[in-house]
């Protein structure tokens, strides 16, 4: 029996040892170049796949041994970097087709130096990368070293690593996120729950940002509320003091230059909206809590009453200052290309206003009716497209760009027109001054509303473009980058958003900056106390003056005449 045993066991071995070479060789490593961004110039080239944790390409890797590049990044062990790659993208050698592990004692010294800072925040050195497997130095299976290439003399040479490589970032999208909705993010659980299936952060479903934006520290969010106070404050101030000036001395501000007053009035609203939100407070107007333990911001709502009230000065009036904006431009190029009066143009001024106030109605309603009026985190306003792409490209970026764009082509050409009316009056010989006067004027207060209606246009395309990135940034993170600042959005942008929204409030001002102002205001407070002893008459207006400047050697004021003549062709 013992003999039969014998027998079968020597049999066994020399099955075993002639199969030996077929196995080796269906099993030879097939080398490739190293793909790996973290993983060039680690000291070889090349690499094989798969490697022991079963990838079957470099890309799998990169997505997977990214995730360790903030340790490798701060330098928690010099041996780090090297371990991992000798892991992750094991190095093939031509002329030594077998695996080569790194050394125990690699591992050692990068567990070692990381482990700590890993425990930390939270984590463990990883099971799968567990030192115990690997071969020590001088055992049979030969290892690699990063001070040594080799384990015994003969061992099968292969270029050095070298200890320090610098190895650039990784992009976000080499990274294995794992996405949670984790703080400070809401889940909405409940069925019940008004947003249950309507919400989502990034690629999450039922997961809701908070009342404050996290990606800004307190004191930043503190600065904030300072900030649009400070500016709302003082464009109500200003625009109040221009609407008022319009009011007891109408006659003043005739038409080209009269939507400058409706749209100072606009901005008028526009701040009381941000005041609203200043006294009320960020959380009253832009949060709730439906339901939920914590304040989330608001989405797709038509209330609290509150919010819709700030919602409906904001956008209404902010959407009716940009169509004054267009008809202001309109009438600047009647008056100066077609050769309109103010009589004629005034006689217009019903379908001026009607698209004013007609456009901005149906764009409110509209999102009224749809349910999208949102919070917005920053500001603590509710507006519209806050937390919907399409809402903000629908509802507020195409407008602000169609308006803007049509204004500006408008004043272009009423601009042509003026420089070429005077110099058909300086070749006859009239003084231009008032003229020019009044071409610098207009040209100031161009520059003061496009250059902020564009950089408001730039800050929506900069938010609509990142919105996407800034918030898979917030709800899929990096297990090792957990506890490192979010990357989101550059919070000057914010601000100065913000700041030009409000800035032609207050430049609007700039018409009645003069001294026909103090004598409106004199006569005005004459009229009230019989006890003022001067009694100043009301200046004629800046177009009125202009209209004098155009008056021929005849007396005949060119600009009345083509009124004769825009009258019967255009009304």
């Amino acid at each position: 029996m013992l003999l039969r045993l014998g027998f079968l066991q020597q049999l066994l071995l020399l099955l075993i040892q002639s199969l030996e070479p077929s196995l080796a060789a269906s099993k030879d490593l097939v080398c490739e170049p190293i793909t790996v961004p973290m993983c060039k110039g680690i000291g070889y080239n090349l690499t094989y796949m798969p490697n022991k944790f079963n990838h079957d390409t470099q890309e799998e890797v990169g997505l997977e041994v990214h995730q360790f590049w903030p340790l490798v990044r701060i330098r928690c062990s010099p041996d780090l970097l090297f371990f991992l790659c000798s892991m992750y993208t094991p190095i093939c050698l031509p002329d030594y087709r077998k695996p080569l592990p790194p050394c125990r004692s690699v591992c050692e010294r990068a567990k070692r130096g990381c482990s700590p800072l890993m425990s930390q925040y939270g984590f463990e050195w990883p099971e799968r990368m567990s030192c115990e497997g690997l071969p020590q130095l001088g055992d049979e299976t030969l290892c690699m070293d990063q001070n040594s290439s080799e384990a015994t003399t003969s061992a099968p040479p292969f270029p050095k690593s070298t200890p320090k490589v610098r190895t650039r970032p990784p992009s976000p999208s080499q990274c294995d996120r794992e996405c949670r909705c984790r703080d400070p993010l809401i889940p909405i659980k409940r069925e019940s729950h008004a947003l249950f299936g309507r919400v989502q952060i990034g690629p999450l479903p039922n997961c809701a940002l908070p009342c404050h934006l996290p990606y800004f520290s307190a004191d930043e969010r503190a600065f904030t509320s300072f900030w649009v106070g400070l500016w709302s404050v003082l464009c109500f101030i200003s625009t109040l003091t221009t609407v008022a000036t319009f009011l007891i001395d109408m006659e003043r501000f005739k038409y080209p230059e009269r939507p400058i007053i409706f749209l100072a009035a606009c901005y008028l609203f526009v701040s009381l909206g941000y005041i609203i939100r200043l006294v009320a407070g960020h959380e009253r107007v832009a949060c709730g809590a439906g339901g939920t333990s914590q304040l989330h911001i608001l989405y797709d709502a038509t209330g609290p009453a509150l919010c819709t009230l700030v919602f409906l000065l904001v956008y209404f009036f902010g959407m009716a200052s940009s169509i004054w904006w267009v008809v202001l431009s309109f009438t600047w190029f009647l008056a100066a290309g077609m050769k309109w009066g103010s009589e004629a143009i005034a006689g217009y001024s019903q379908y001026f206003h009607l698209a004013a106030w007609l456009i901005p109605s149906v764009k409110s309603i509209l999102v009224l009716a749809l349910s999208s009026v949102d919070g917005d985190p920053v500001a603590g306003i509710c507006y519209v497209g806050n937390q919907s792409l399409e809402n903000l490209r629908g509802f507020v970026l195409a407008p602000l760009v169609v308006y803007l764009f049509t204004g500006t082509l408008f004043l272009l050409a009423g601009f042509v027109s003026l420089f070429r009316i005077r110099s058909i009056i300086k070749q006859g010989g009239t003084k231009t001054d008032k003229l020019e006067r009044l071409m610098i004027r207009i040209g100031l207060f161009t520059v003061l509303y496009t250059v902020p209606a564009t950089i408001v246009v730039a800050c929506l395309v900069y938010e609509q473009h990142y919105r996407p990135s800034w918030e898979r940034a917030l709800a899929c993170s990096c297990p090792l980058e957990r506890q490192r600042s979010i990357r989101g959005p550059d919070y000057a942008v914010f601000m100065l958003k913000y700041f030009m929204c409000l800035v032609v409030g207050i430049t609007s001002g700039v018409w009645i900056w003069s001294g026909k102002t103090l004598e409106s205001w004199r006569s005005f407070v004459a009229r009230c106390c019989p006890c003022w002893a001067h009694k100043a008459t009301a200046p004629p207006s800046m177009y009125s003056e202009a209209s004098t400047a155009l008056t021929g050697h005849t007396g005949t004021g060119l600009t009345s005449g083509m009124y004769h003549k825009a009258h019967q062709s255009h009304i």
